[in-house]
């Protein structure tokens, strides 16, 4: 009976820890910044560490960020930024951007570049994702509903890659397209609404060569700085290609890795998302067997049977 009971503790806390293992949700970051701040006059600069979802990014934005006062029509008529950008990316997820090496390096420096050199910044860098549904459907839902049904939809525009669908929906092919609205917009908007991109995953369908998210994001950042436009950019990513086998994360990570020509000494390293995982099977190990001497000796204990009387000594 002892034995059972042994066994079926073992049992429940490697299901527990298994459990737990697979409750971990994929996580990505995602970066709030405007070269000036269109808040307060005051320089701010924020970090939420929260493991948050979409829905709430979208609202932390709306609320924080002060994109409610740009993007939802009943806020005020007066916009103090022109043209307010959502860029979706596809190669960065959290764990990334602890890595000495990273996989696409030109994104990483852009994203640190306008982090620290504008006056509002916020990051987020843990937005769980979902592998039912893509992120700018869920940032763009976000906005609908905390904006009480006065989203502004006639000024949004996306890219060609963007999966939305509907009737007088401005896409863009290229970025000169971008180039063209954003310098229509600058002097000549009487209505003071601020422009809303979308720029998806993977840039256009029509590109000649391909370039890297960095490369594009950073050429959008330049056309925005050389118009003279008041903007804003908020940058989130969800990793598809890792949704697709969440389960296989693991092995993937080591063949991107080990099929990578330009390694570099020391790759092979354990990073922090591994020192984390270590330490925690380390510690699930250690209390198994510290588990299962304990309730063997309460067992030999058990066991242990002592007479029920004593015979008196004879003379």
């Amino acid at each position: 009976m002892a034995a059972k009971v042994a066994f079926a503790a073992v049992a429940v806390t490697l299901l527990a820890t298994w459990h737990l293992a697979e409750a971990a949700p994929l996580t990505a970051p995602a970066s709030l910044w405007a070269p000036e701040n269109y808040g307060s006059d005051e320089p701010k600069e924020a970090v939420h560490y929260q493991i948050i979802s979409p829905a709430s990014l979208a609202k932390s934005v709306l609320d924080e960020g002060g994109w409610s006062k740009l993007v939802c029509s009943s806020e005020g008529s007066h916009k103090n930024v022109d043209i307010a950008v959502v860029f979706l990316g596809s190669k960065l997820q959290s764990s990334d951007m602890s890595k000495d090496k990273q996989v696409d390096p030109s994104l990483s420096d852009t994203l640190k570049v306008s982090f620290t050199g504008s006056e509002f910044s916020m990051a987020f860098p843990y937005v769980a994702m979902a592998d039912d549904d893509k992120l700018e459907s869920s940032l763009l839902s976000g906005f609908a509903e905390n904006c009480d049904s006065d989203f502004q939809g006639n000024h949004i525009t996306y890219t060609d890659m963007c999966t939305v669908s509907g009737e007088d929906l401005k896409k863009h092919q290229n970025m000169d397209s971008i180039h063209d609205l954003v310098m229509s917009r600058m002097g000549r908007n009487p209505s003071g609404k601020t422009d809303l991109i979308v720029f998806c995953s993977g840039g256009f369908k029509d590109l000649d060569n391909a370039k890297s998210e960095g490369e594009l994001l950073s050429e959008l950042v330049s056309v925005l700085k050389k118009s003279g436009a008041k903007y804003t950019v908020l940058y989130a990513s969800q990793p598809y290609d890792l949704l697709e086998n969440a389960s296989n994360l693991p092995l993937a990570r080591y063949l991107a890795e080990k099929t990578n020509t330009t390694a570099k000494p020391g790759l092979g390293e354990c990073d922090g998302e591994c020192l984390v995982k270590s330490s925690l099977l380390e510690g699930v190990f250690v209390g198994l067997v510290m588990l299962i001497i304990l309730i063997s000796g309460l067992c030999c204990m058990m066991g242990i049977d002592t007479p029920s009387r004593f015979e008196a000594p004879q003379d």
